[in-house]
């Protein structure tokens, strides 16, 4: 096994993920087969006066913490617990990505959450709060340039972070969130650059990766 190329969802890279060798895998729901562009994008940035959003459910250690920090703690921060599974929650979930700047991605039991890929959907643009966590596609992609990265320590700090940042920087990362879209939709028949292609196209780099390192 020593020399497989494994795909994860968990890739943390504090327990044996390994750089160079493993890839990381999105997680992200299948949206319409048939029409896997319905729905997508959200609000101008003109219009999304939501600072950030996290709706989900207190798995792991990690989300409590947020909730105790910021739950109903400023106007600008919608950050709730789970929401009930009821279609009308399902559209109102939506709206709230569709209309925050910021969308946390806050880990769960693991590393990982499907709440990146989802903000990506929503043109909004991901704070990914999980230590240790390797995102997808990180051999082509520089994640920071449309993703915020916050450690777990400084969920206290949260909003400060958020607001330092540069509106002209938050536009070119928003933009940038766009671009990415593409990446990360499954398609029926695979399109080129997709979901599918993408996978193909880490394992095939890391497998190179190893034979030129041997």
């Amino acid at each position: 096994m020593k020399n497989c190329i494994r795909s994860l969802c968990n890739a943390n890279v504090g327990r044996d993920f390994k750089i160079g060798k493993d890839t990381s895998l999105p997680v992200t729901y299948i949206r319409s087969v048939e029409n896997p562009l319905q729905d997508l994008g959200g609000k101008p940035a003109s219009e999304r006066s939501i600072l950030a959003f996290f709706a989900g459910g207190m798995h792991g250690y990690l989300r409590p913490i947020l909730l105790h920090y910021w739950e109903n703690k400023e106007p600008d921060m919608k950050i709730f617990g789970p929401m009930p599974h009821d279609i009308e929650s399902k559209r109102i979930y939506r709206e709230y990505m569709k209309s925050s700047k910021y969308c946390i991605c806050a880990r769960g039991y693991e590393v990982h959450t499907p709440r990146v890929v989802e903000a990506i959907f929503y043109e909004c643009v991901p704070v990914i709060i999980s230590d240790n966590y390797m995102p997808p596609f990180f051999e082509v992609f520089n994640w920071e340039a449309f993703a915020v990265f916050v450690q777990e320590k400084d969920i206290p700090n949260l909003r400060d972070i958020l607001l330092s940042i540069p509106e002209e920087k938050y536009l070119t990362m928003m933009s940038s969130v766009k671009m990415v879209q593409q990446h990360f939709f499954w398609h029926k028949k695979p399109v080129k650059y997709d979901l599918f292609h993408m996978i193909l196209h880490s394992v095939w780099y890391n497998r190179v990766l190893q034979i030129k390192t041997r």
